[in-house]
């Protein structure tokens, strides 16, 4: 009976023990609107970790995304990384800049043990040897690389995302609307809380025209801020990287991470010296204040919508409300004769430098062998056909070099110096998204094609509100050439003076 009794003793101070000391449970990880602060502050709170935070945007993407359609793959190893970056934080303490932050890749962009397939056939098991650059300074910072994201085929369309290895991806606010391209994958994803931050490329259009129709935010930086190297090029003289998220302050920490010179991308060369390891510290709630904005109404009213009418006239009183002084409208002198013939037909110059450098095969090696491999894409087999038999007039110079290019640059700064100006303004676009099965009739309005790519100045994309039927909307401020400080001012003091920002109901 003692032994009895001393055993039972035992075992009561056992489950006591045990009681006091098992581990508390994890919350559960409410996803909607999650920002990278709130993650870092749970995080630090122990109240969740990354590997929790993974898991949980993967059961996401498995249960929400068969209708939308955003994700071509899921990274295997993103668990077993979350994993490591727990430990190395129990071990020190210290957060990386984006530690532990799952990210949406567009599946142009080279990422190691993932293929880069940019929608095609012809690149579908292509498998880089080694991570873009950017890519290299993300991982370094902390994030990890939870998914590749559906793209429009070779990043040819502005106006949908249907590629040969993913299909067609729809807007998640209206199944039936596009969510425009290239980089719609990405702003499908990050618009349905897929991910913490996203990565497009935007050639003409193809971060904001998204991040517009995903009421996402979407940073067009100046050309030569960040690396392009091991990104599957459309037009690389007029190819930028850049974050698609969900808040300003996102997009600035993204930001903050990638830019920088990069021997490999020759034309970072000209951000020396331009650039600040700080971009955060322009996140300022009264960033307006004394800002001086341009209304561009030669694009603003050009074939506007009502309600993007609307949306836009509602945003400059907003603007004017928060501190800013508008100057309406604000006009550059021949504007539609500097605009013209800025295009350079440069895809297969750039793609076969690409495929000689990272893909290394001697079946793969021309825009011909492409064309033989063959595309499930009506609108891609267009559009490389043409490529093919484009023929260049004039050389192909890049923003900083290209006498065009930089008449139009001037004449738009010269008129911005004129009347002390910070920044113009104008819809990203003019109409809603269109039709998933009408893009081609619907196509129009699209805003984004117009300065920015051509002249190198850095444009971004704030969600601007929803139209009449529910549809996001974005307006778009374009700076002078590295005027990223003025520009997050500017966003970020929009964004919090109006919260437009609402996810869809999936």
């Amino acid at each position: 009976m003692k032994n009895t009794a001393i055993s039972l003793s035992y075992l009561l101070f056992a489950l006591l023990f045990w009681a006091c000391n098992k581990p508390k449970p994890k919350e559960s990880i409410d996803l909607q609107e999650l920002t990278i602060a709130q993650f870092h502050q749970a995080y630090q709170k122990g109240k969740y970790n990354s590997q929790d935070l993974v898991e949980a945007y993967i059961s996401s993407i498995r249960a929400n995304d068969s209708l939308i359609n955003s994700i071509t793959i899921i990274n295997p190893e993103a668990i077993a990384i979350a994993k490591k970056l727990d430990e190395e934080y129990q071990n020190t303490k210290v957060l990386r800049p984006l530690h532990g932050v799952p990210i949406i890749v567009k599946d142009n962009i080279n990422t190691v043990g993932l293929p880069t397939t940019a929608g095609s056939f012809a690149l579908q098991d292509f498998y880089p040897e080694e991570n873009a650059f950017i890519i290299k300074k993300l991982e370094e910072a902390g994030a990890i690389v939870l998914a590749k994201s559906n793209m429009a085929e070779w990043a040819f369309s502005p106006m949908h995302s249907e590629s040969s290895t993913g299909g067609i991806t729809h807007n998640p606010y209206n199944l039936d609307r596009v969510p425009a391209g290239s980089s719609g994958g990405t702003g499908a994803a990050i618009a349905a809380n897929f991910g913490l931050g996203g990565l497009g490329t935007d050639t003409g259009n193809s971060i904001r025209g998204p991040s517009s129709h995903n009421s996402l935010v979407g940073f067009r930086t100046t050309l030569g801020l960040i690396s392009r190297e091991g990104i599957v090029p459309l037009y690389l003289r007029n190819d930028v990287v850049g974050p698609m998220c969900r808040t300003v302050e996102d997009a600035t920490r993204m930001l903050e991470v990638m830019a920088g010179v990069d021997p490999k991308d020759p034309i970072t060369a000209y951000s020396e010296g331009k650039t600040t390891e700080n971009y955060q510290q322009y996140l300022q709630k009264n960033g307006l204040e004394g800002m001086r904005i341009g209304v561009l109404r030669e694009l603003s009213d050009f074939e506007v919508e009502p309600e993007i009418k609307s949306l836009f006239e509602k945003a400059i009183a907003d603007l004017d409300s928060l501190g800013a002084e508008i100057i309406d409208p604000f006009v550059v002198p021949n504007f539609a004769e500097l605009r013209r013939n800025q295009w350079c037909p440069m895809f297969r110059t750039d793609l076969e430098e690409f495929l000689a450098t990272y893909v290394k095969r001697d079946t793969l090696q021309t825009l011909e062998d492409v064309i033989r491999i063959g595309t499930n894409s009506d609108f891609s087999r267009v559009r490389l056909e043409s490529s093919a038999n484009a023929e260049i007039q004039n050389p192909c110079l890049n923003a900083y070099e290209d006498p065009n290019r930089i008449a139009f640059r001037e004449a738009i700064e010269a008129a911005m110096d004129s009347l002390n100006l910070d920044a113009i303004i104008y819809p990203s676009w003019n109409k809603k998204p269109a039709r998933i099965n009408h893009y081609m009739e619907d196509y129009g309005g699209d805003n984004n094609q117009m300065i920015a790519p051509h002249t190198g100045q850095p444009a971004f994309t704030v969600p601007m509100g929803f139209g009449y039927e529910g549809l996001p909307a974005g307006i778009q401020f374009l700076g002078r050439m590295y005027s990223e400080p003025t520009l997050i001012k500017i966003a970020y003091g929009y964004e919090q003076g109006t919260l437009h920002r609402l996810p869809p109901n999936l």
